[in-house]
């Protein structure tokens, strides 16, 4: 078979999966192994082979690092920000990532008052309020109860901003345009058990958060949500939290924005109402079209961003065979389909999901592609469980003021260009 003769099954040159392996071409780009020329580069050559061959390696260390050929790989700091005291943004370099789970060196973080060194000796956390018997654990009490986990995204409201503030699109790359967000395996204690032990009075609908660092971030939540799914994490990816992630304990609240997972968790108070704090009703109340406010928008709507080929990449051959790629989301629970275009949006095809979605978890998703060379642009829209679409950039906007940019989960447009080069452009 032919690379003409693969049919395709919507415009632009996206090929079904099935198809295009079953040809037996994939991407026929792989030199012949005994007539394969490599650059040495600083590698020294002895009888052919690599010194890495001859001779032994070197000691391990008692924490494993990366490869230094890997040393790019590397969080993003926000170039479009001011940066000042004690707030420092760090994107996830989601373009160098496979699979769903984000290593915790490279997991996104946003502190709003600085990093505090917190002794999880004398750090406490405190359960009072409406409750009959107020609480207060230590953090080696906290470990002798039952530990779950789960592999769930989190992202900041704010991800993704530039795209809903700037009138222009900015030339960035994806991770720096959509880096904050990340999957991990978090592990810890369900609120629902604590909340049970202190007993909620009847009156109890509400749970104030707040964090030990030196501005008290503060947040209410619904206690339904909380006596769900929300857990006291002790543990990311296998190993206690960094100081980044909350060091010694945070709240992790699966599905809602990153600022609701209070870090240094050290103080849950039961009340009746909410309390309306700073941060909730300044930073995270979002402004609508119609001059009304959006007060406790917790969850992050379904979302997707193609990952490859994307902003500031450029396509190695002017035409031939690529593998779009990229990773979806939903706070409102699994994905269900992921469509890809590449003819700007005239025709989709449901893309090819790497793995089953997990409830409010990252999916990798993916297509083959051929590409004919000639300008286009490359979308990615995604459906979860209960019917939520991805929305346009012009749909989004109608509903928020234009300063809004908390919770944007517009459709992401990259435009390929002759020359091969990606670009951040608005659909």
């Amino acid at each position: 078979m032919k690379k003409t003769d693969l049919p395709e099954i919507a415009g632009g040159g996206l090929i079904a999966r099935r198809s295009f392996l079953a040809s037996g071409l994939l991407f026929a780009t792989a030199a012949p192994a005994l007539a394969r020329t490599v650059d040495p580069g600083n590698a020294t050559i002895v009888d052919g082979r690599p010194d890495w061959m001859t001779q032994p390696g070197g000691d391990g260390v008692a924490y494993g690092l990366p490869s230094p050929h890997e040393a790019h790989v590397v969080r993003h700091a926000i170039p479009y920000m001011d940066e000042s005291v004690g707030f420092a943004p760090w994107h996830t370099p989601i373009a160098a990532q496979q699979g769903i789970i984000t290593p915790n060196g490279l997991h996104f973080a946003v502190h709003h008052n600085g990093l505090p060194d917190i002794d999880p000796e004398v750090h406490e956390l405190i359960i009072h309020g409406l409750v009959d018997r107020p609480l207060r654990f230590t953090m080696d009490e906290l470990l002798r109860y039952p530990i779950v986990s789960s592999i769930r995204f989190l992202e900041c409201a704010g991800n993704t901003a530039a795209n809903a503030l700037s009138f222009t699109p900015l030339n960035f790359s994806v991770d720096v345009i959509s880096g904050q967000v990340s999957g991990a395996e978090w592990a810890g204690v369900r609120v629902a058990d604590l909340l049970n032990e202190s007993g909620v009075k009847p009156g109890g609908k509400w749970v104030i958060a707040e964090g030990a660092d030196a501005g008290s971030l503060t947040r209410s939540l619904p206690l339904s949500k909380l006596m769900d799914d929300a857990i006291i994490a002790l543990y990311q990816n296998g190993e206690r939290l960094r100081p980044a992630q909350g060091y010694p304990v945070r709240l992790f609240v699966p599905g809602w924005e990153g600022n609701t997972n209070i870090k240094w968790l050290h103080r849950l108070e039961l009340t009746d109402v909410p309390a309306f704090t700073r941060d909730e009703s300044g930073l995270y109340s979002e402004p609508r079209s119609d001059g009304t406010i959006e007060h406790f928008t917790f969850p992050m709507g379904v979302k997707s961003v193609i990952t490859h080929p994307s902003g500031l990449q450029t396509l190695p051959e002017k035409k031939g065979f690529y593998e779009i790629s990229g990773l979806a989301w939903s706070g409102h629970g699994r994905i269900a389909r992921v469509d890809i275009s590449a003819d700007e949006g005239k025709t989709w095809a449901r893309a090819d999901l790497d793995q089953t979605p997990m409830d409010k978890a990252l999916v990798r998703f993916s297509l083959p592609w051929r590409w004919d060379g000639k300008p286009t642009t490359l979308l990615s829209r995604a459906t979860d469980e209960i019917g939520n679409i991805q929305p346009t950039r012009k749909e989004w906007k109608s509903h928020y003021a234009a300063h809004a940019h908390n919770h944007y989960n517009a459709i992401q447009s990259w435009r390929i260009k002759k020359d091969g080069e990606v670009e951040n452009v608005y659909g």
